[in-house]
């Protein structure tokens, strides 16, 4: 064997570290679980997906091709929506697992090379993501028995959710190495990831609007976007020929093939991330330093500092004030308060001023508020998923224990804390809707057009106030409640948890399944049931957003009964909503009492 071909392969499948890691995951229950869950979310959508459309008696070929396409479009959305969700999940914790339990330095005393490292992490945790994408090659296979489907299409989606998962791998390698943190990685790049794909977004399709429906600079930017040029052309027209043919070589790539430009600039950026973690590889072990504690912000140790308040329960106040010290998260909250409660303002003063149409408005809100809400729940899962496990690996959860401080205690300390930590974020969405629902509800202080839209509402049409002044009392009661069953749900995982990553993963898959589950469920019941659609909507905040910015979608109530009548549901449906999340805070409280000591037990000396 050639000395070029054998360092290839120390490189590759003869890299040690890629085998420990390929042997060790193929071997653990939760990685098995995180398959079968990915296949059968994809089984599951794509079934009922076909089902629904073919399930009218006769077909014809057209009808049969129509529910293939539309079948294999949704099926390779969730495919990539799936890859962003579980690819953190195998590539985040990669270096974070060697220099949590003090192996870093052992490693970095082998034989093996800076790139061998990276590498070996880079592409044993890429397996398992690659062997995902190979099984539900079947799946999108059996689509174009129906026609409709072809397979340049199904091999194009699945180039644009490869590239996807090395950009995401390559970005998690590079947070683990320079932050030293598996949970904060992964953390990290949920919130950078789903801002960014919510940003471009709302921004490509204003700009695709103004520009008439022709593809944006944005557009090889993000993932979903490259894959609905490739599967809607029509609705991102790439410039004509003769228009092509007169650009530079860069700008023909960049607008009239959006997918391979995508494609390209995800490998490259992979490529570049991970020779910059190759080469600052040996600067793991290298402390950060401690900016915080010269401005006085915590995060590093003082001496002879003035005594604290630390409220009647000293476990609220360590969640709700003490997480809060340090200089990072300090910017970071009050960042994400500032500059969001800015925007909601300025999103106002547009419409007011005519800058924005009603549809724009609506939009506009309708998308601000939901990726606020998104991050907000992000947060809210991340410290709730960390809150005991993080004890229990630095083992100060030992120490409490000692103390006369009783499990019912230290729960609900807890959640009174988490809950007071977050109340001025999840003030933000909730916030700028009121705000909004106050605005309609003033007329618009002499808005010149009014704030009311004439829109169809199934055979009629009817005059809607742009957002429902509901929304004042409606938004703070939802939000509220979720985010403590979110809390308590990352509570119950950390508590149960050996380790933070695995906590935090749980969480948001718990999470996410359920409240996609029922937001789904709440839109569609929105437009066939009277009532009981807008009452379901209300159990989550992306949906009730989603209703008072948009109330015709709430189109059968508002046939039986108007707007007074949705508008009533809507009060009703958020005091249903806020007793029925109440009574799940207190289950998960009660249990968890209950259990807490056992739970702690079974789980002690282990970090």
């Amino acid at each position: 064997m050639s000395a070029a071909l054998r360092w290839l392969l120390r490189l590759g499948p003869a890299n040690p570290i890629v085998v420990r890691i390929v042997q060790g995951g193929s071997r653990r229950t939760r990685h098995m679980y995180l398959r079968t869950g990915y296949l059968a979310a994809l089984i599951g959508v794509l079934l009922w997906l076909l089902l629904l459309k073919t399930g009218q008696g006769s077909l014809s070929y057209r009808d049969l091709a129509a529910a293939g396409a539309t079948a294999f479009e949704w099926s390779a959305y969730l495919q990539i929506a799936l890859i962003c969700l579980l690819a953190p999940v195998f590539m985040a914790g990669a270096i974070a697992q060697e220099a949590n339990p003090r192996t870093w330095e052992i490693l970095l005393t082998t034989p093996l090379s800076a790139s061998q490292v990276v590498l070996g992490n880079f592409l044993g945790r890429m397996f398992f993501i690659i062997a995902l994408l190979l099984a539900s090659l079947p799946l999108f296979a059996i689509t174009q028995y129906f026609g409709g489907v072809p397979g340049s299409s199904i091999f194009s989606s699945y180039a644009i959710a490869l590239c996807f998962a090395l950009l995401v791998g390559a970005i998690a390698i590079t947070l683990s190495v320079n932050r030293l943190a598996g949970q904060r990685a992964v953390f990290a790049f949920y919130i950078a990831i789903v801002s960014y794909i919510a940003v471009t977004g709302a921004i490509d399709l204003k700009l695709r609007v103004a520009g008439g429906g022709q593809v944006t600079f944005l557009t090889p930017l993000n993932p979903f976007l490259a894959l609905n040029a490739l599967l809607s052309p029509s609705s991102y027209a790439t410039p004509s020929p003769a228009e092509l043919a007169a650009m530079p070589w860069i700008k023909r790539l960049w607008f009239g093939s959006p997918t391979l430009s995508w494609c390209l600039i995800s490998s490259l950026c992979s490529a570049a991330m991970l020779g910059v973690s190759a080469g600052a590889v040996r600067l793991i072990g290298t402390k950060e330093r401690r900016t915080s504690r010269r401005l006085g912000l915590g995060g590093g140790q003082r001496d002879g500092h003035s005594p604290r308040t630390v409220w009647h329960n000293p476990i609220a106040w360590a969640e709700a004030v003490a997480r809060g010290l340090t200089l990072k998260r300090w910017i970071a909250r009050w960042t994400f308060i500032a500059a969001g409660a800015l925007w909601g303002l300025w999103v106002i003063f547009a419409y007011h001023n005519g800058t924005f149409t009603h549809n724009d408005f609506r939009f506009t809100l309708g998308a601000t508020l939901s990726a606020e809400t998104l991050i907000v729940s992000l947060v809210a899962m991340n410290m709730a998923a960390t809150a005991v496990t993080r004890e229990r690996e630095d083992g100060t959860l030992d120490l409490i224990l000692a103390t006369p401080v009783t499990p019912a205690m230290y729960l609900r300390g807890k959640l009174r804390g988490l809950i007071a930590y977050l109340v001025p974020m999840i003030a933000v969405p909730a916030g700028t809707i009121a705000l909004a629902g106050i605005y309609t509800l003033a007329g618009g202080l002499g808005r010149a057009g009014g704030v009311t839209v004439s829109e169809p509402v199934g055979v009629s049409t009817m005059n809607l106030p742009v957002v429902l002044p509901i929304s004042a009392l409606t938004a703070p009661v939802v939000s509220v409640g979720f985010i403590a069953v979110v809390v308590m749900i990352g509570l119950q995982w950390s508590l149960k948890s050996k380790g933070a990553v695995k906590s935090v993963v749980w969480t948001v898959c718990v999470v996410g399944a359920v409240a996609g589950t029922i937001g789904l469920c709440g839109l569609s019941m929105l437009r066939s049931i009277a009532y009981v659609g807008p009452i379901v909507a209300c159990f989550t905040p992306v949906t009730a957003v989603w209703t008072l910015v948009n109330p015709a979608a709430a189109s059968a109530t508002l046939e039986s009964g108007g707007t007074q009548s949705l508008t009533m549901t809507l009060a009703i449906g958020a005091v249903v909503a806020g007793v029925v999340d109440a009574i799940i805070v207190y289950g998960f409280l009660s249990s968890m009492t209950r259990n807490f000591d056992m739970t702690v037990r079974k789980l002690a000396g282990q970090r």
